[in-house]
C-alpha cells in the first residue's frame, strides 16, 4: 500500500498534483474538508456531530475527524492507498494520523512538499482571482492564509523530517517538471517495497515447476515449505531431527517449526525484490501467521495467483508423475491422490476464498504446454508490477 501526504501552500499546486497522483498510482483521495461535507451531506451520525460543532461556531474535533478518515480508508479496501490533502494539518493530527496507521496495519509512506515562496504564492492567487470568482482570492485573505499555514505547517513537516520521511519538491518549476520530481521520488520510495506472491493450486497444478521458474524469471526469492523442510532433514540439524521424528510417527510438522523455518528465510534474503510463496499457506491459521509475519517485516502479500486445473487431468498428472523420481508421499495410489485433492479443497480452498475477499485472486488456466501457462503467469505479475509501480 503507498500512503502519500502532500503538503503545500494555498497556490503551490497541489490540485493539479493530487489529480496526476490519485490516477498513475490508484489512490484514494483523502481531503478532509471533502470527507466533511460529503459526511453532512449524507446525514451520517458522524456528519450531524460535525455539522453541530461548524453550526456552533465551532471547529470540527480531532476525534471526529480521526473517525472520519478511518472510516474512509476502511471502506475502501481495493484501493492502492490514500493521498493525504491538507491532513495532518496540526502536530498533534501527525501523531493522531501515526497512531491510526498503525491500528490499520499501514503507514505513511513520505510527506511531499512544494516548496513554494511566499510572493510567488500571492502572485498566483491572485491571477487566480480574476477569473475564478472566488471571494477569498484577495491578497489581505490570502497573505492570512498564508501565515496559518506556516504557523501550524513548519511544525506538522518538521516532525515528518525527523521520521526521515519528508521530501521537499521546487513548486516553482513547471507543472511537468513537478509531477517529474515528485514521480522520482515515489518510485524510489516504490523500490523499497517487497512483491510477494502467493501461488495456489491443487496438488499437480504445477505450482512447484511453475513457482521455481517465475521466482527464477523476475528475481523473486522462492519460499516452498516441503524444500525447507527436506534440507533441515539433509543437513541434520536438530529441527530436522524433529521433523524426521515426526514424519516416522506419522505426525504433521506444526506451525511452529514451519514459522520458524519462513522467518528465517525472510530475514536471511537480503537485497531481494520479493517473495514467491508455495505450499503456503494451507490453512486458514496459517493465513494470518504468514500476514503477521510480512508485517513484521514492514510488508504484505502483493499478489495472488491460483493456477486452475479440472480434478480429472489433476489426478492423471499425479498418477504420472508416480511413476518418476519426482513422486510424492500422496501420489503412490489413487485413493491416497483423491485424500490430498479432497484435503486441499476442505483446507486450502477457505483460505484462497478469504483473500479473494480481502485482495482478489487472479485464476490461471493451468492447462496446456509448460510455456504456456508460464506465459499467462507471467503476464499477470507483469500487470501487477506495473499496478504498483
Amino acid at each position: 500500500m503507498l500512503n502519500i501526504a502532500l503538503f503545500g501552500p494555498p497556490g503551490a499546486g497541489k490540485g493539479t498534483q493530487s489529480e496526476f497522483l490519485i490516477s498513475k498510482y490508484n489512490l484514494f483521495y483523502i481531503s478532509t474538508g471533502d470527507l466533511l461535507r460529503k459526511e453532512i451531506a449524507e446525514k451520517s451520525k458522524l456528519g450531524m456531530e460535525a455539522q453541530s460543532s461548524i453550526a456552533s461556531g465551532g471547529l470540527v474535533s480531532d476525534e471526529i475527524i480521526v473517525q472520519i478518515i478511518e472510516k474512509t480508508i476502511t471502506d475502501n479496501p481495493d484501493s492502492n492507498g490514500f493521498l493525504f490533502d491538507g491532513f495532518p494539518r496540526t502536530y498533534i493530527q501527525a501523531y493522531i494520523l501515526e497512531g491510526l496507521m498503525l491500528k490499520l496495519n499501514t503507514s505513511l509512506n513520505c510527506l511531499i512538499s512544494l516548496a513554494v515562496p511566499e510572493e510567488e504564492s500571492v502572485s498566483r492567487l491572485l491571477n487566480r482571482g480574476k477569473t475564478s470568482g472566488r471571494s477569498d482570492d484577495n491578497e489581505k485573505v490570502i497573505r492570512n492564509r498564508l501565515r496559518e499555514y506556516n504557523e501550524k505547517t513548519l511544525p506538522v513537516l518538521q516532525f515528518y523530517k525527523d521520521k526521515g520521511i519528508f521530501e521537499e519538491v521546487n513548486g516553482c518549476e513547471s507543472i511537468e517538471n513537478v509531477t517529474r520530481s515528485i514521480t522520482a521520488i515515489i518510485s524510489q520510495e516504490l523500490s523499497k517495497s517487497l512483491f510477494n506472491i502467493v501461488l495456489f493450486g491443487y496438488p499437480g497444478s504445477g505450482r512447484g515447476s511453475q513457482g521455481k521458474a517465475l521466482a527464477k524469471h523476475f528475481g523473486l526469492e522462492y519460499v516452498a515449505t516441503g524444500a525447507m523442510l527436506e534440507q533441515e532433514i539433509a543437513a541434520n540439524t536438530a529441527t530436522g531431527r524433529k521433523i524426521t521424528e515426526l514424519y516416522e510417527n506419522g505426525q504433521l510438522v506444526p506451525d511452529e517449526i514451519v514459522v520458524q523455518l519462513i522467518e528465517k528465510k525472510l530475514a536471511s534474503s537480503k537485497d531481494v525484490k520479493g517473495f514467491i510463496f508455495k505450499g503456503y499457506p494451507r490453512t486458514l491459521v496459517q493465513s494470518y501467521i504468514l500476514d503477521g509475519m510480512l508485517k513484521k517485516y514492514g510488508s504484505s502479500i502483493s499478489q495472488i495467483i491460483e493456477i486452475e486445473v479440472p480434478t480429472l487431468e489433476l489426478i492423471s498428472r499425479l498418477d504420472e508423475r508416480s511413476k518418476t523420481n519426482s513422486c510424492m508421499p500422496y501420489d503412490t495410489s489413487t485413493a491416497k491422490i483423491v485424500k490430498r485433492l479432497q484435503e486441499h479443497e476442505i483446507k486450502t480452498v477457505p483460505v484462497i476464498q478469504k483473500y479473494n475477499q480481502l485482495h482478489g485472486v487472479i485464476k490461471i488456466d493451468g492447462q496446456g504446454s509448460f510455456d504456456e501457462v508460464f506465459a499467462r503467469i507471467s503476464a499477470a505479475i507483469e500487470n501487477g508490477f506495473k499496478h504498483i509501480r
